[in-house]
């Protein structure tokens, strides 16, 4: 174990106290699956907290409300994920600026750069929230959500976007910390609030039968209240990262870094959430039970590889410190141990998922819905069974990120998501195929995406670990 000075921080390699002391792993000297699993597991446990929020809600409005008031909560979430998707993709790009930083021991640009970036990241979540108040009908009417839940749906989202603030505010600071090797304090914050998120839908749906309205506020409550306490937190234990009043200018070479990695970021983001919003309006088109279905397979693809997701977040920290303190060894070792745990989880995560899919949607729908069951479990057996695509994808994603090459995550996002589009309109519309189709054009996209990601690495290999 060593223990080192960092401000008002003190660096463990083995665990955390709260207090004046963080859990801050030395991604550039540390043993390379050790530290990658030990930095990932916060963040992995952290985001399937989060989806929590998504799941509390689907679950406890599919079982008391109804299969309505579902396909309005399972549409909304598919529009939320596009709208917070380019606000998390800000502070991710943001994240990898520092994490470079940090690697590179440029402590003095590292607090120019977190004051410049939530500045920029604060302004551009403002406009994306009054651009959500304002086009609210036409997401809706371009969604094809089912005559019988847009009233449901309205009425959730105009409380949902008021939380939006508080998305911005708590991943801004959890990417600080997390930069830095401080992947525990997100998660605690998070699993306070979600436990306020399920307790409040308990009490708003079931005790006072607010039906979607008290969902949507039970998540707001719970966004707040992770957004405070992780702000208190960075406030009170945190000071050696805080930007002073010399920090607290405009520098235009930091912003034109952090707009290039954020704003890139943002896109491959919001690429990816769109195409999957096209994919929610094209199974909305089959109807009612399609549209319930789908948006409960969405809920347990997200809680079965959203662990290999955050891995690849992870990954990009990992990569990005590396990359700062110029250890292309570490980078090449990285990836090999990196791509080896992501499959292992997949691929244990896909069994589950074959095995357990009618169980898995008998969690969020009554037995008796027996048609949106049916088309649940094949999406699940289709999909389910190739995660191990999306795991190397993230980490493709994550690998160049954090080297800086925020365009081929770009590339890899538009073939990823782009084909299955495309794939899911064209195999669609074949009577014979119908909604088969819109399920297996997800993993051929994953597989196109992964190979691309393969031939780019190893033609400009040398110029990527270089830093050329």
């Amino acid at each position: 174990m060593r223990l080192a000075p960092l401000g008002d921080f003190f660096v463990f390699s083995d665990f955390l106290w709260i207090g004046e002391v963080a859990l801050n792993f030395d991604l550039t000297t540390d043993r390379i699956g050790k530290s990658l699993v030990a930095f990932s597991l916060p963040m992995i446990f952290g985001n399937l907290v989060q989806q929590l929020y998504n799941v509390a809600d689907t679950l406890i409005v599919g079982k008391t409300i109804g299969a309505t008031a579902l396909a309005a909560v399972g549409s909304s979430y598919t529009l939320m994920v596009l709208l917070t998707s380019i606000i998390l993709g800000l502070c991710m790009g943001s994240g990898v600026v520092f994490a470079q930083l940090y690697g590179a021991k440029r402590e003095e640009d590292m607090k120019t750069s977190i004051f410049n970036s939530f500045v920029f990241v604060l302004l551009l979540s403002a406009i994306i929230n009054i651009l959500a108040y304002l086009l609210l009908d036409r997401f809706i009417l371009w969604l094809n959500i089912p005559v019988e839940a847009v009233d449901f749906t309205r009425e959730y989202l105009e409380i949902i976007f008021a939380g939006m603030i508080f998305v911005t505010i708590y991943n801004f600071i959890a990417a600080v910390l997390r930069s830095v090797g401080n992947t525990v304090m997100p998660l605690v914050f998070l699993a306070v609030s979600v436990v306020t998120n399920i307790v409040l839908d308990i009490v708003l749906i079931v005790c006072f039968d607010m039906a979607v309205t008290g969902a949507a506020l039970a998540t707001v409550i719970a966004q707040a209240l992770s957004a405070l306490c992780i702000t208190v937190y960075f406030g009170v234990k945190a000071k050696s990262l805080h930007p002073r009043r010399r920090h607290m200018r405009y520098s235009g070479r930091l912003l034109h870094l952090i707009i290039q990695n954020s704003l890139l970021t943002a896109v491959q983001q919001s690429i990816m959430n769109f195409g999957i919003l096209m994919v929610q309006s094209l199974v909305n088109s089959f109807g009612f039970a399609a549209s319930a279905a789908f948006a409960v397979g969405v809920k347990i693809d997200a809680f079965a590889y959203m662990p290999a997701q955050d891995f690849g977040n992870a990954f990009a920290t990992y990569i990005a410190q590396n990359y700062g303190a110029k250890k292309p060894d570490r980078i090449r070792a990285g990836l090999l141990i990196a791509a080896k745990l992501s499959a292992a989880f997949c691929l244990t995560a896909s069994v589950l998922v074959w095995f357990l899919a009618k169980p898995l949607m008998l969690l969020f729908v009554n037995a008796q819905e027996t048609e949106t069951i049916r088309i649940g479990v094949q999406y699940l057996h289709i999909v389910g069974a190739c995660y191990v695509g999306i795991g190397i994808l993230f980490l493709w994603y994550g690998f160049y990120r954090g080297l800086g090459k925020a365009p081929v995550s770009i590339v890899l996002t538009i073939i990823s998501l782009g084909l299955r589009v495309l794939l899911a309109y064209a195999l669609s519309a074949i009577p014979a195929v119908g909604m088969l189709g819109i399920w297996w054009a997800v993993p051929i996209g994953w597989a196109l995406a992964d190979l691309y990601g393969i031939w780019y690495f190893y033609r400009e290999k040398t110029q990527l670990l270089s830093g050329d």
